[in-house]
């Protein structure tokens, strides 16, 4: 019985080992490939034609503002502002008739100044992995300027690399506390996740028709 116990325990160990492990490569190997291509002052980050607002819930649990989605919003309003990118792609989940994310970002974008005749919205951003996929082989494109938190557009950029887009990234402020901690907690496992979805052959939920940006 103690030789039963004793194998259980070690097997344990070492799936557990293997399971942190494994987290550790991924979000190394996301965070490395990101290094040299992320950038936090607009004057400094190249030109791009095209931009991606990556979405996000504006309000949390209770009602509370999403510090997160406000400062996407004022990242994407300051580099449309320097004209570091010419339209802007807003991507993210309108999987229910009363919630969609997209269309939220696009009213404070305009709120902000922007020009809504740039703004494009994608609907069917369900996930990080499924905006990038449809920016190619949906809005045709296969190079931008990602618009997010610094962990987010790592991320973005690794899926794009592996999708054949040239992807850099605009750093929008970050969220500190014990949101921030759940966050980063979440990411690590996302990053997980990455690697299985193309292990798997992963496919967006949803395509749909081609949309022309023009030059």
């Amino acid at each position: 019985m103690r030789k039963k116990k004793k194998f259980f325990f070690v097997a344990f160990v070492l799936i557990l080992l293997s399971f942190f492990i494994t987290i550790f490569i991924c979000d190394k190997v996301i965070s490395n490939y990101a290094t040299d291509k992320l950038y936090s002052d607009s004057n400094t980050i190249p030109f791009n034609r095209v931009g991606l607002l990556l979405g996000t819930d504006k309000y949390l649990a209770k009602g509370r503002l999403n510090a997160y989605y406000y400062y996407r919003i004022y990242a994407a309003v300051t580099l449309i502002r320097n004209k570091k990118i010419k339209y802007i792609i807003v991507s993210g989940d309108n999987g229910e008739a009363d919630y969609n994310e997209p269309w939220s970002m696009r009213k404070d974008l305009i709120r902000n100044g922007v020009d809504s005749s740039i703004i494009y919205l994608d609907y069917a951003g369900f996930r990080t992995f499924d905006s990038m996929v449809r920016l190619k082989q949906v809005f045709g494109q296969d190079s931008v300027t990602v618009i997010s938190q610094q962990f987010h557009n790592e991320r973005a950029i690794y899926i794009a690399s592996r999708e054949g887009i040239t992807a850099i990234g605009y750093n929008a402020e970050d969220v500190s506390g014990s949101e921030g901690f759940k966050t980063a907690i979440r990411e690590k496992l996302a990053r997980v996740k990455v690697f299985l979805d193309f292990w798997f052959g992963k496919e967006p939920k949803f395509l749909g028709s081609k949309v022309t940006i023009p030059e």
